[in-house]
C-alpha cells in the first residue's frame, strides 16, 4: 500500500510539472491541444492525490503501524473520527491535505472556465500547478508521508502507535484544520487569476467577478477556521481565553485581514474603476501570507502549541516566497500603465473615502500583527537573543484599530458615493449617534467606567442602529408599494441586492462579536486549592466542592471533580470539570466545564492535585458576554452565504421572439 501511495504522489508531481510547461508552451506556441492536455493533467493530479489520500486514511483507520506516520499519529484505542483527523495531525499528512485541496480547487477552476477566459486560463493553470508542484516536491522528497519503520534491513510493525496529540482529540479539531486549509489553499485561486490578468493585460474587469466570489468563499472558510480554533482554545486549553496572540494564531489572521480589505476595495474597482494597483497588491499579499502562515507552522522559527516540530522545510518555503514575491512585484510594476485608475477621489466625505480608510486601517492592523509575530525572529537575527512580544502589545495596538474599524463599518452605509453634503450626514448620523450616546450614559450610570468598553458598546450600538435603519427604510418602501408585511419586504429587499444587504448581515455579526470581545474587560478569575465540602465564592456564584470520580478506558484515565453551583440562593446544578491522562503519550489534559449563558459563562478547570496531595487545584472564571462571539460568527456566515446568492434583478432575463425580416432572423426584445 505504501508503494502505491508514494507512486501516486510522484506521478502527481510529474503531471503538475507537465501542466505548468504545457500551459505556458501551448499558449506561447498557439497550440490549443497542448493547453487542453495541460488542463487534463490537472484532473490527473487530483485523481492521483485522491489515491494517495485514500491509502493514507485507510492506513490510519486500519492501523498499519509499519508506516512511520501512522505509528506517530494514530493508535488502536482512538475513536474513528480522531483516526481520520490524524490525516492532518502531523507534518507530512497536513502537507498532503494542502496538496489535495489545491488539486481539488484547481480541477474545479479548470472545469468551470473551460470555455471562459481562454486568453489567461493557461497562465492561471500554470500558477495553480506551479504552487501544486512546490508542495508535491516537499512530500515527494523532503517529508514523504509513506515512510516505513526500518530495523536493520527489514520493515517492522510497531504494533501500536503514539496516538494523536491529546490536545487535538476534541470535536472542533476534526473540523478546524480542514476549514483553515480550505481558506489558506483557496486564496491561491484569486491570486492565479490576478497573475493571469497581469500577464495577458486583460481588458475590462470581468475576471474580477470570479476573483471576488472565490475570495468570498475562501474568506468564509478562513473565518470559520479561525473561529473554530478560538472555540477549541477556549474549551480545551484550560486558561479560559479564545485568542492569545500566539504566532500561529496570528498567521491565520493575517491573510484574513488582507482578504477582508480586498473584498471591500474590489467594489471600488467594479463600480468606479479605482484602486486597481491596490487590489493586485492585496490579492497577492493574501496568497503570500497564506504561504507564510504555512511556513511558520513548519519551520520551527517560532514556538507555538499549534506548530509542528522543527523540520528542514523552512528554507524551501523562504525560497518559494522570495521567487513568488519578486515575480508578482515585477508584473505589477511592469503593468502600472495598464492598472491606472479610471476615476479620482472627489471628496473626503464620500463612500469611496470610507473604503480607502477602511483599507488603510486594516493594513495597519496587519502590519502590527506581522511585526509583533516576527519580532522575536528579528531580534534573534540582530543580537542573537529572542525577545518575545506578548499579548499586551497586540491589545494596545489593535484595540484602537478595531474600534476605528467598527466606526467605519457604521459610517460607510450612511455616506453617498462621490460626495455627501454636511446636512445629509447630520440627518443620517442623528439617530445612530443618539442611540450610541444613550447606551454610554446608561452604562455609566450602572457603574461601568472602562473607557474602551464604553466606546466599544457605543460603536456597536451605532453600527447596529445603522443596519436596522437601512433595512427598515428599504423594506418600508417595498411594503408601501407591494403591500407585503415588513418581514416579507425585508426578504424581498435582501434578494434584490444580496451583496449589499448580505454585507449588512455580516456587519451585524461583527457587531455581536465585538460585544463578546468587549466582555473581556469584566472577567473574573480565581485559582485556589480546594477540598471536599469546601464552599468558594466567585462573584455572584457560590461553588460547593464535591468528591472526585475516577475511571479509565483503553485510551486514557480520568478524574472528574463535582462542583455544585448556586447563585443568589438558587441551585444551578453541578459542573464536572475533568482531568485526563492519555496512556500512549503520557500527556495530561483538561476537559473544562462551562455553564454557557448569553450574559456570561461560568468556566471551571480542574488543574489536578495540589502539590501537597491534600486537595485539588481549581481554576474558576466568569466570562461576561463571551457567547456573543459565537453568535456573531453565525451572523457572519449567514451574511456571507447571502452575498454569494445572485441578486433577483440579475435573474430576470428579457423575453425575445424570432421574426423574419427579408429572409434573415433577428431578435426583438419584448
Amino acid at each position: 500500500m505504501e508503494n502505491l501511495g508514494t507512486l501516486a504522489i510522484l506521478l502527481a508531481f510529474c503531471f503538475a510539472i507537465y501542466a505548468v510547461i504545457g500551459s505556458v508552451a501551448g499558449k506561447l506556441g498557439r497550440r490549443p491541444f497542448l493547453v487542453l492536455s495541460a488542463e487534463r493533467a490537472v484532473y490527473c493530479v487530483w485523481a492521483l492525490l485522491t489515491v494517495a489520500v485514500s491509502v493514507l486514511v485507510y492506513s490510519l483507520i486500519a492501523g498499519d503501524f509499519r508506516l512511520s506516520y501512522v505509528a506517530e499519529h494514530s493508535n488502536k484505542s482512538m475513536d474513528l473520527p480522531y483516526k481520520f483527523a490524524s490525516w492532518w495531525g502531523g507534518q507530512e499528512g497536513s502537507l498532503l491535505l494542502w496538496s489535495w485541496l489545491l488539486a481539488t480547487y484547481s480541477g474545479v477552476v479548470v472545469f468551470q472556465n473551460r470555455r471562459k477566459f481562454r486568453e489567461m486560463m493557461p497562465y492561471v493553470t500554470a500558477v495553480l500547478m506551479a504552487t501544486e508542484a512546490f508542495f508535491l516536491m516537499l512530500i515527494s522528497f523532503i517529508e514523504p508521508p509513506f515512510k516505513v519503520l526500518m530495523a536493520g534491513k527489514g520493515i517492522v510493525d510497531a504494533g501500536d502507535g503514539q496516538g494523536l496529540n491529546p490536545l487535538l482529540q476534541y470535536w472542533t479539531m476534526v473540523i478546524h484544520p480542514p476549514m483553515l486549509y480550505l481558506g489558506y489553499v483557496g486564496f491561491t485561486v484569486p491570486f492565479a487569476f490576478a497573475i493571469g490578468s497581469l500577464i495577458t493585460k486583460q481588458p475590462g474587469d470581468t475576471w474580477i467577478h470570479t476573483t471576488r466570489r472565490w475570495t468570498l468563499v475562501t474568506w468564509m472558510f478562513q473565518t470559520t477556521g479561525v473561529l473554530l480554533g478560538a472555540g477549541w482554545a477556549y474549551a480545551v486549553l484550560g486558561w479560559g481565553g479564545y485568542w492569545g496572540w500566539d504566532p500561529v494564531e496570528n498567521a491565520s489572521l493575517l491573510p484574513w485581514i488582507t482578504a477582508t480589505a480586498f473584498l471591500h476595495s474590489v467594489m471600488m474597482q467594479e463600480k468606479k474603476g479605482m484602486m486597481k494597483v491596490w487590489n493586485m497588491v492585496l490579492v497577492s499579499s493574501t496568497f503570500f501570507l497564506c504561504i507564510f502562515g504555512t511556513f511558520l507552522t513548519r519551520s520551527g522559527v517560532v514556538q507555538s502549541v499549534h506548530a509542528f516540530a522543527q523540520s528542514p522545510l523552512g528554507r524551501y518555503f523562504v525560497a518559494f516566497l522570495a521567487i513568488g514575491i519578486a515575480a508578482a512585484l515585477y508584473l505589477i510594476l511592469n503593468r502600472l500603465d495598464y492598472l491606472k485608475s479610471e476615476a479620482q477621489l472627489e471628496s473626503v466625505l464620500s463612500r469611496e473615502s470610507s473604503f480607502l480608510f477602511n483599507n488603510l486601517i486594516l493594513l495597519a492592523s496587519c502590519f502590527a500583527v506581522l511585526w509583533g509575530t516576527l519580532f522575536p525572529v528579528i531580534t534573534e537575527a540582530i543580537n542573537g537573543e529572542k525577545i518575545s512580544v506578548d499579548a499586551p502589545f497586540f491589545n494596545r495596538v489593535n484595540i484602537p484599530i478595531g474600534l476605528f474599524l467598527m466606526l467605519l463599518t457604521g459610517v460607510g452605509p450612511l455616506i453617498a458615493w462621490r460626495k455627501s453634503s454636511v446636512e445629509s450626514l447630520k440627518r443620517a448620523f442623528f439617530w445612530p449617534s443618539v442611540a450610541g450616546l444613550a447606551v454610554v450614559v446608561g452604562l455609566f450610570i450602572m457603574g461601568v467606567r472602562h473607557f474602551y468598553a464604553l466606546v466599544s458598546f457605543a460603536l456597536c450600538t451605532f453600527v447596529a442602529v445603522t443596519v436596522v435603519i437601512e433595512f427598515f427604510k428599504g423594506a418600508s418602501a417595498i411594503r408601501s408599494k407591494d403591500g407585503q408585511n415588513l418581514l416579507a419586504a425585508m426578504v424581498e429587499l435582501t434578494h434584490r441586492n444580496t451583496r449589499r444587504y448580505g454585507g449588512y448581515v455580516v456587519h451585524m455579526g461583527v457587531v455581536f462579536m465585538f460585544i463578546g470581545f468587549t466582555g473581556k474587560a469584566f472577567d473574573l478569575d480565581k485559582t485556589m486549592q480546594v477540598a471536599k465540602g469546601q464552599k468558594v465564592q466567585l462573584g455572584a456564584y457560590q461553588l460547593s466542592i464535591g468528591d472526585v470520580e475516577s475511571g479509565r478506558n483503553e485510551n486514557y484515565s480520568w478524574d472528574i471533580l463535582n462542583v455544585g453551583v448556586s447563585k443568589g440562593g438558587s441551585d444551578l446544578g453541578t459542573l464536572r470539570p475533568e482531568r485526563r491522562l492519555y496512556f500512549a503519550s503520557r500527556q495530561p489534559t483538561s476537559n473544562v466545564a462551562i455553564r454557557r449563558r448569553l450574559n456570561e459563562d461560568l468556566y471551571l478547570n480542574f488543574a489536578g492535585a495540589s502539590n501537597d496531595g491534600e486537595g485539588t487545584v481549581l481554576q474558576s472564571y466568569v466570562f461576561p458576554l463571551v457567547s456573543w462571539i459565537w453568535i456573531g460568527y453565525w451572523g457572519v456566515l449567514i451574511g456571507t452565504i447571502i452575498c454569494l446568492i445572485p441578486s433577483k434583478s440579475r435573474l430576470v432575463w428579457p423575453r425575445t421572439e424570432v421574426v423574419t425580416v427579408t429572409g434573415k432572423h433577428a431578435q426583438v426584445e419584448k
